[in-house]
């Protein structure tokens, strides 16, 4: 027997009134569905569901998560993988020889990654607004082809200025799925799921990271191959292996719950996806208009999570800058060490990125602030250290490789912008964009000033700055948290009062 939810609904008038709800009946009146979803999401939870949420859920809900899992989950992670993977791929080609064949000097690699982070950040906002009319699994993949065949284009720059250019149009192409996977998975998975699978998509960018050092150290092999360089090699590579990705989209991405016609989900799948977005109080999708807008930039959400998101992301990996590997290179290690010894410190970043996604959802019941203080935390002590330099030489290989620690938080501040503007689908895409946007803007400016090449290894000025943004990432966090209590608490004696 499917469940009867009880829900409520207000007349014109302002009278309330209750009714039962049956999926059965109110969602396919034709069709003799059975759509079991869990309504309490902690009522029959065991110990199973702290390794996957799945294991107790409904087993109808049960099998819709897996199909859902095994395609949207896998598609956001490869795309997140091979878009990280080409933006370590630069640094780790500046060190292995583009520096050299193409004459570059000074802060270029600064300004190489400036210009990515104007395109990618001035394409996040229109991107989504697009995102909200049109179907992901059109826009989605559309962008991931150009930004395949852009990263193939990088092998015939002859001069830093094309350069310049070509990484404008990446990330102005790459901007689209970021963003865009998160306002996905938001309106698919539910607060109890939802950090775990942006962990595994944050997660899988490391994991992109960790390979570009490997696939950089194997390109050796292919250096003077049809008159290319090994660093050349490298972004073939990374443009062959992201376009079949990118047109998989066009048949898989599922769009929204409301509007989806995938195939590979039956009409009860779809009543499924409905019903748990009801049960999470997401709103569909409504119409852009000025008085959506004004409402979303009324609220305190679009300000407090977008500086929440500023703080994270400019809170470590010196700046798009290779520190630890340029360290390395300072103290005599060959090349190939170069680029694959600090793949340990994205194994570390992968493997707390998960820990924060779990604990999370599992142990904290879908609270997202404690990871972000004790990441904070540690942020603070390791920067302290690297600022002074002249320490234990075992504790500055420590501080190198837990230098990303921090970086998994992306994730659980994304999941709690979802929550928090779940309740309005034009708003959550366009405070996620916005958080998205800001964050990057304020990348593109801030390494040419903390960050500098000229200052390898031994930044100074970053580390220090990096101690005072975690302090404020750390106020800013407690801010959030004290004013989605509130609203919370506001919304509960509305409620209360429209049933008196």
């Amino acid at each position: 027997m499917a469940e009867h939810i009880l829900t409520k609904s207000s007349s014109v008038d302002g009278t309330t009134t209750e009714k039962k709800f049956s999926p059965i009946n109110d969602l396919h009146d034709t069709d003799t569905l059975q759509v079991l979803v869990a309504e309490d999401l902690d009522a029959k939870q065991t110990w199973r569901s702290f390794f996957w949420d799945t294991f107790d859920k409904p087993p109808e809900e049960r099998r819709f998560l897996f199909k859902l899992d095994a395609i949207v989950l896998t598609l956001a992670c490869l795309g997140s993988f091979i878009k990280y993977l080409d933006q370590v791929n630069v640094s780790n080609a500046f060190v292995s020889g583009m520096e050299e064949d193409l004459g570059l000097y000074g802060d270029q690699l600064n300004y190489m990654v400036t210009c990515w982070t104007v395109g990618y950040t001035v394409g996040q906002i229109p991107s989504n607004l697009i995102l909200s009319q049109i179907r992901p699994s059109i826009w989605i993949p559309a962008c991931e082809v150009v930004w395949a065949v852009l990263t193939i284009l990088m092998v015939i720059c002859k001069n830093v200025n094309g350069l310049y250019a070509l990484r404008f149009f990446i990330g102005l192409a790459d901007s689209a799925f970021n963003p865009g996977i998160f306002y996905l998975l938001g309106s698919w998975y539910r607060k109890d799921e939802l950090a775990k699978r942006a962990a595994l998509f944050t997660a899988s960018s490391f994991a992109g990271a960790m390979f570009s050092g490997y696939l950089m150290a194997a390109s050796y092999n292919l250096d003077g191959k049809n008159g290319l360089h090994g660093w050349q090699w490298l972004f073939i590579v990374d443009g062959i292996i992201s376009l079949p990705i990118g047109v998989a989209g066009f048949f898989l991405l599922p769009d929204l719950p409301d509007t989806t016609g995938a195939w590979w989900l039956s009409k009860q799948d779809v009543s499924t996806a409905k019903e748990r977005v009801r049960l999470e109080n997401r709103a569909p999708r409504g119409a852009h208009s000025l008085a959506k807008f004004k409402s979303i930039f009324q609220s305190w959400h679009i300000y407090a999570l977008t500086l929440l998101y500023v703080l994270f992301n400019n809170n470590g990996n010196y700046g798009g800058q290779p520190g630890f590997q340029l360290w390395l290179e300072s103290i005599g290690y060959p090349t190939k060490k170069v680029d694959t010894l600090p793949t340990a410190a994205l194994a570390i970043a992968f493997v707390f990125a998960l820990i924060f996604g779990w604990t999370s959802d599992s142990l904290w019941r879908g609270t997202r602030w404690p990871p972000i203080l004790f990441a904070s935390t540690a942020n603070i002590i390791i920067n302290a250290s690297l600022a002074a330099w002249d320490i234990n030489i075992g504790w500055k290989w420590t501080c190198f490789f837990l230098g990303g620690l921090p970086n998994g938080l992306g994730a659980l501040i994304m999941a709690w912008a979802t929550e928090i503007c779940g309740g309005d689908n034009e708003e959550r895409a366009v405070v996620i964009a916005t958080m998205n946007t800001m964050g990057e803007a304020v990348s593109a400016w801030l390494p040419l000033i903390i960050w500098k090449t000229v200052d390898a290894p031994r930044y100074h000025k970053g580390f220090m700055t990096m101690i005072f943004i975690a302090l404020a990432l750390i106020a800013m966090t407690l801010v959030t948290r004290f004013l989605h209590q509130r609203e919370k608490m506001k919304k509960e004696r509305n409620e209360s009062s429209d049933l008196d």
